[in-house]
C-alpha cells in the first residue's frame, strides 16, 4: 500500500495540466486545440511564445524532479521493493500522468520534459549526455521532435555503455525503464515521425545556428 500511495501522488503530480492552464491565463485557449494540438512545452512555445514556453517546459520538467526525489521519500511505510528503484517508478508514474492527466480527460503532453526530469534526479550523467544529443540535434535540424527522439535513445545506451566499460552502477532495472521509457516516447511521437517522413514535420528555422551562419 505504501508504494502505491507513493506512486499515486506521483501520477497525479505528473497530470497538472501546466501548458493547459498557461494557455488559459495567456491566451484564453485550450491550447491543445492549436498548434500540434500537445499540451506540452514545444507546442506552447509554439503557440504561446518563449513567455508561456519556458515556464511550462521549466514546471514539467520539475515535475519529474519532484517524484524522483521528495515524493519517492514520503514516509509512507515499509516498501516492499528494492528502495533504489522507487524514485525511477516514481519518475515513471509522473510521466504517464503528463501524458495521461486524469485532470483534463487524459490528453496531455509527450512527456519528455517530465521523463527528463526524472532521469535528471536518477541518472544525471547519462542525462547530461541526451541533453548535448539533443541540442546538437535541434541545432542541425531546427525539429524539437528529432531532438527529443534522439535524446530518448541515447539515455539507456549511454547508461548499458557505462556500465559495462566504466565503474558505474546503474540498477539494470534503470536500463529496462529507460528502455521502456523511451519505447513510450516514440510512441507519443508517433505523429511526428510519420510527418518526418513525408517531409510534413514544424520545424524552429531560428534554432538552425549552424544553417544561420553559412548561409550569412
Amino acid at each position: 500500500m505504501a508504494l502505491a500511495g507513493l506512486l499515486l501522488i506521483s501520477y497525479l503530480i505528473g497530470a497538472f495540466p501546466t501548458a493547459v492552464i498557461a494557455g488559459k491565463i495567456l491566451k484564453g485557449i485550450d491550447i491543445r486545440q492549436h498548434g500540434s494540438k500537445s499540451a506540452g512545452g514545444t507546442n506552447a512555445w509554439r503557440v504561446l511564445g518563449w513567455k508561456g514556453g519556458v515556464p511550462v517546459a521549466a514546471i514539467d520538467l520539475g515535475k519529474g524532479v519532484i517524484a524522483a526525489t521528495v515524493i519517492c521519500d514520503l514516509p509512507f511505510g515499509p516498501l516492499p521493493i528494492d528502495p533504489v528503484i522507487v524514485p525511477i517508478l516514481c519518475g515513471l508514474c509522473a510521466v504517464i500522468g503528463h501524458v495521461f492527466p486524469v485532470y483534463i480527460g487524459f490528453r496531455g503532453g509527450k512527456g519528455v520534459a517530465t521523463g527528463a526530469g526524472m532521469l535528471l534526479a536518477t541518472a544525471p550523467i547519462p542525462v547530461a549526455i541526451a541533453v548535448l544529443v539533443f541540442a546538437l540535434s535541434l541545432i542541425l535540424t531546427g525539429r524539437v521532435s528529432v531532438g527529443s527522439l534522439l535524446g530518448a535513445i541515447t539515455v539507456p545506451l549511454v547508461i548499458a555503455l557505462l556500465n559495462r566499460y566504466t565503474a558505474a552502477h546503474y540498477p539494470s532495472l534503470l536500463i529496462g525503464l529507460t528502455a521502456a521509457l523511451a519505447a513510450f516516447i516514440l510512441f507519443t511521437h508517433r505523429g511526428n515521425i510519420v510527418r518526418l517522413f513525408q517531409g510534413k514535420e514544424r520545424s524552429f528555422p531560428r534554432l538552425q545556428i549552424l544553417r544561420r551562419v553559412f548561409h550569412r
